[in-house]
């Protein structure tokens, strides 16, 4: 059985996150989904029209999809929703939003992923969506740490409000998105409405799937020199030979362990010495995903590897990684 995919939708207060949601919610493509709404206030449901409450903290929304508020206990209610899903005591959904509060760092979501057995096991990471709003975004990125993490964690970024903003800000934003996160796509989203096939699908693919596209999912055209801003670096290295498995995650393990909380993302393709597939690779601070074999066939020729750290050099790592695989030889 598949891993049910799951996507963060993450943004500074006031972003739109919420009427991003309730858009892709009117959508067919997301009739059997499961929202959970991770917040730390109350959270209104009024606008996603309940249709009726089925189990306690878990309504029917007149599209068909369900949706919960949870304060924190993010596994706790992910094993909740798929046991209950099991027993048949809620409608099966086949996909997951989980909307953050505007305030949170969406690292604890993934790493949740990463460290839950059970939610590990049925759930899959599919991407996670930053909303930027255009009148205050910019401001926000300059002034609340929040907001820049949420930003250069993000698979896709949306950006709202277009339509109340200066002419050329949406432009002057847009170009300062790239500059934080240049491997993420910057959307347009009207009145919160933008294509789901945009959004949706925008990390690793299920092993059902067709071989994974992966450099949309890199992007590694998007990095020429390494980029800096606020104390973000975002750069690609490739490597032109197989690297030996045991020498790089002893490399990545030190990496993580000493300078963690610095290493935002790390998302790579390897090609390993003695395996005639590729291997995906993915982490987020001081957490890393255990390697997801690909198909003979996907993906680059090369091994590829993207970062974004703050406050790391990118010769310091790019160094200590060509020194650890060259004493493995």
């Amino acid at each position: 059985m598949s891993a049910i995919p799951l996507s963060v939708v993450t943004g500074f207060l006031g972003s739109g996150k919420t009427t991003l949601v309730a858009a892709l919610l009117r959508r067919p493509e997301l009739a059997d989904t499961a929202v959970i709404v991770n917040e730390f206030g109350t959270v209104g449901l009024d606008h996603l029209l309940v249709k009726e409450v089925l189990d306690e903290g878990v309504v029917l929304l007149s599209s068909g999809c369900l949706c919960c508020t949870v304060r924190g206990a993010l596994a706790e209610a992910l094993r909740d929703l798929y046991l209950k899903r099991v027993q048949g005591s809620i409608p099966e959904f086949r996909r997951v939003l989980v909307e953050t509060s505007g305030l949170a760092d969406p690292a604890p979501v993934v790493h949740t992923l990463m460290r839950d057995p059970m939610a590990g096991a049925y759930y899959r990471l599919d991407g996670i969506v930053a909303c930027v709003d255009t009148l205050f975004g910019a401001d926000q990125l300059e002034r609340h740490p929040e907001s820049l993490r949420q930003v250069a964690l993000a698979d896709r970024l949306v950006v709202t409000k277009t339509d109340l903003a200066p002419f050329g800000r949406k432009e002057r934003l847009a170009a300062r998105l790239s500059e934080i996160n240049p491997a993420a796509p910057v959307l347009v989203a009207d009145h919160g409405d933008v294509d789901p096939a945009a959004i949706l699908e925008a990390g690793l693919f299920g092993p059902a799937s067709p071989v994974p596209d992966l450099k949309r999912w890199l992007n590694p055209g998007a990095y020429g020199a390494a980029r800096h801003t606020d104390g973000i670096a975002s750069f690609c290295l490739t490597l032109d030979r197989p690297v030996d498995w045991t020498a790089f995650s002893a490399w990545m393990n030190d990496l993580l362990a000493v300078h963690g909380e610095k290493v935002l993302r790390i998302k790579g393709m390897l090609r390993v010495v003695g395996e005639d597939r590729p291997f995906a690779i993915h982490g987020i601070n001081h957490l890393f995903h255990p390697p997801q074999p690909l198909p003979p066939e996907a993906g680059l020729a090369q091994s590829t590897l993207v970062f974004i750290v703050q406050g790391l050099a990118r010769e310091a790592v790019e160094n200590s990684l060509r020194i650890s695989l060259a004493a493995a030889r």
